[in-house]
Parts: C-alpha cells; sequence; structure tokens
C-alpha cells in the first residue's frame, strides 16, 4: 500500500513550537494531511516521553497509534483513525570539537519501541540536560551518540538532519565536515539515511557522488500542526517499522516511491547572505563579491546551494543511476491564498481547504492526484488553475538567505485567467 512518512518533527517541549503539538494535534493533522506515518518528536525530553507512554499504544510491527479513548474523545471512527500511525523519533544536537573545529549537528533517531527509548533515554541523561529543551545539546560527538543508540537498540534508524544549513548539520558551511569518514569514520555504516533539509532537493544531492549509497529522505521538521508534511516520503510498504527500515537502507525503489519536497528556494539558506544587512548573493554573486557583504563588509553565511557546488562531483542535471524520484509541492493553504490574493489565516481559505479535504479525503490527494477541473467545480476556477501551475513548477521564486525564508508564489495572469480548465 501506499503510504506517505514524515518523521522528523517537534513536539511543544520544544524552544519556538507550538502548544498545539500535542499528540492529538499531532494525529487530527496528519490525518487532514494524508500522512500515514508520523514521528513523535522529541522522545529524549522527560515530560514527553510520559506523553507518549500514556496516550500511544502498540500498533504492531514497532508502529503506534493513540489509544482507543482518545480516538473516541476526538469522534474520530476508528476505520479513519486506523490510517494514521506513529513512530518513536527524536532529534539530537551535537555540539563537540573535532579536526581543531567546533562542529555542531543535529542528528534524527528513529526506534521501534517506548522501552528503547527510555534506554537511551536513561543513558543520556548523564550526558546532558535532557529536560532544558525537545531537542536537547549534547557536549558529545555524533559517533558517540551512534554508539550508544546502536548498544541499547540495534533496530534504530539514524539520519543525519538537515545535512546541509550551515550552522547546525553534517556538511553545513559554518560547523560541518567535507566527507562522512571525516564525521564519523567507520560508523558510517550505522548511518541509515540522509536527509536533504528544506533549503536543498535531491537534484542539487546528486551532484555530490559520496551521498550515492545513501537514501536521501525529507521530512517536515515541523514546530506547528501546520507544517506537517511541507516535506515527507513516500513508500510502497505495509504498516511497519521493519519494512521501512530495510527499504531505506536497501534504497529500494520499488518500495521507496518519491520524496515531497519544498521548492528548495524558499528554505531559509538556500542563497548566500547577509539579514542584518539584507543581503541576498546568488553563488555566482558571492564569488564577484569574495564572500563579503558590500553593505557591512563582513564575510556572508554560505548558503546550501553554494556548500553543495563546493563538495560537487557532477554537474547540474546529471543524477545516480538508483536515484529515487521526487515531487515539489507547496501546502494547499498556500495555494488557494496565492490565487485569491489573501493570507492563509482567511476564513475563505479556511472555508475552501475544508470544502476540498471533505471531499477529496486529504490535502496530499488534492496536491498530487485530483485533477485540477474537479477542484475548480467545487471551489473557485483559480484554486484548480494554481494546483495545475504548482504540478508543472510555473512559480514566482525569491530565494531565501541566513536564516530568512524564500518566498514560492503562484502568480495568475490575465493569460491564465483566460484560459478555460473545462
Amino acid at each position: 500500500m501506499t503510504l506517505i512518512a514524515d518523521f522528523h518533527i517537534h513536539s511543544k517541549y520544544s524552544r519556538a513550537t507550538s502548544q498545539n503539538m500535542d499528540l492529538e494535534h499531532i494525529f487530527l493533522s496528519a490525518l487532514s494531511k494524508g500522512i500515514n506515518i508520523v514521528g513523535t518528536g522529541d522522545f529524549t525530553h522527560p515530560l514527553w516521553i510520559e506523553e507518549i507512554k500514556n496516550k500511544l499504544e502498540e500498533a504492531g510491527n514497532g508502529l503506534y497509534q493513540l489509544k482507543s479513548e482518545i480516538i473516541k474523545e476526538l469522534k474520530i471512527s476508528k476505520e479513519k483513525a486506523s490510517k494514521v500511525k506513529f513512530i518513536i523519533s527524536g532529534e539530537i544536537s551535537n555540539i563537540y570539537s573535532k579536526g581543531g573545529k567546533v562542529r555542531r549537528i543535529h542528528n534524527i533517531i528513529l526506534l521501534p519501541s517506548i522501552e528503547s527509548a527510555i534506554k537511551i533515554n536513561n543513558v543520556l541523561s548523564w550526558q546532558g540536560n535532557l529536560k532544558s529543551d525537545g531537542r536537547p545539546i549534547l557536549g558529545i560527538s555524533t559517533e558517540e551518540l551512534i554508539k550508544i543508540v546502536f548498544e541499547v537498540e540495534n533496530q534504530a534508524m539514524f539520519i543525519p538532519a538537515h545535512i546541509w544549513t550551515p550552522w547546525f548539520s553534517l556538511f553545513g558551511s559554518m560547523s560541518g565536515f567535507d566527507s562522512l569518514e571525516e564525521a564519523v569514520g567507520d560508523y558510517k555504516k550505522y548511518i541509515t539515511a540522509l536527509e536533504t533539509g528544506l533549503s536543498s532537493d535531491p537534484k542539487m544531492n546528486w551532484r555530490v557522488k559520496f551521498l550515492d549509497p545513501f537514501a536521501l529522505v525529507s521530512n517536515s521538521d515541523a514546530h506547528s500542526p501546520e507544517n506537517l508534511g511541507r516535506e515527507a516520503n513516500v513508500f510502497n510498504i505495509d504498516y511497519s517499522y521493519y519494512q521501512l527500515k530495510e527499504t531505506i537502507e536497501k534504497k529500494d525503489k520499488e518500495k521507496f516511491l518519491y520524496t515531497i519536497e519544498f521548492f528548495p528556494e524558499e528554505g531559509k539558506y538556500h542563497y548566500d547572505g547577509h539579514r542584518m544587512c539584507q543581503v541576498r548573493m546568488s553563488p555566482e554573486e558571492r564569488k564577484k563579491n569574495n564572500g563579503l557583504c558590500p553593505v557591512c563588509h563582513r564575510p556572508l553565511t554560505i548558503g546550501v546551494l553554494s556548500r553543495i557546488d563546493e563538495l560537487a562531483q557532477r554537474k547540474e542535471g546529471e543524477k545516480p543511476e538508483n536515484a529515487i524520484p521526487y515531487i515539489n509541492l507547496i501546502p494547499l493553504k498556500e495555494v488557494i491564498a496565492d490565487v485569491l490574493n489573501t493570507n492563509t489565516k482567511t476564513k475563505i481559505v479556511e472555508n475552501y481547504y475544508q470544502i476540498l479535504i471533505q471531499n477529496f479525503e486529504n490535502e496530499f490527494n488534492v496536491l498530487i492526484n485530483v485533477e485540477p477541473q474537479e477542484i475548480a467545480k467545487i471551489t473557485d476556477e483559480r484554486i484548480g488553475l494554481g494546483i495545475e501551475k504548482m504540478r508543472k513548477g510555473e512559480v514566482f521564486i525569491e530565494p531565501g538567505y541566513d536564516g530568512e525564508y524564500g518566498k514560492i508564489k503562484i502568480v495568475l495572469n490575465k493569460v491564465d485567467a483566460q484560459r478555460p480548465l473545462f
């Protein structure tokens, strides 16, 4: 069966995260978006793991589901509720010195049981304050973290997070490494996959040959229910932690169908730049300026596009034989708001969103499968046109830089307005 998975999210116990990021709201958002396997996030936080224990029950094969009494309170049918399962997940920030440089690496851990999470927490509690944040900062290396995780749970999945983000990632320009061997040495064999992050897509990553053996996964890193599924992974598997793990590790193209991506330019670190001076530059422009901000003359933050270019062994457009496909999407409420020239919080956007979800089951079905004509029939013809343009990649792009999100917009011109969908 086709299942959509989003592993990397955060709970209400992480900094700058919505208080609605509890298990009930995560479940409801996953249901409306069409996410079948969603991460719990933040299993290392003592209060959150207690909520996970109290609100989730085993669904079999290493996955979990909301307890039946909670489903009943939410007034969701058992059949509908069965479409969403939880996977135990968490992210850890490792800050340490290696090779004469301070490294700041974020890593995702996926586990097949709550019991394994509790055991890992017991060990990690000696390494730092797990209560301080849903994504704790630990002063141990990535290699040490891998060793701890796999000594407790040999079926764990270990995924370096958003691998190109400048300040906090495996290959980031400000604190990362130039190769996997430099980063983790012999522990490379324990890495399950690599997360591309919001500022890059698979096509960009395909240029780096030493990534070829690894599956590239995409997740939302959501801090609010609305952002769930902004990136995700699509599989042809059963509801099973172990099938999921095997499919990712083997990079099985018959079972790992594709990833769902942001337009990478919307990510906060796609281009080079200096946010304080509102300076945004392409890699070519940065080189012409010798990497310096033309306003304050300080070094620019080197973005993902430049960093990949620095480590690339392939030209743009080339790809490995075993590459997993991908598609670019824009969240449905943003599509509706763009074509109606309003914002996502308005009543009209919410009304149209609910009509589409009620008629076509979930958001991903609307964005990926439903014919634009069918969308236009029950809402507004402009929304159907907007979906069509998004699928073709006909969007306005203003790249993000130095922590500032980019802008991806669907703009309908006079020609679009005069072109009938029917």
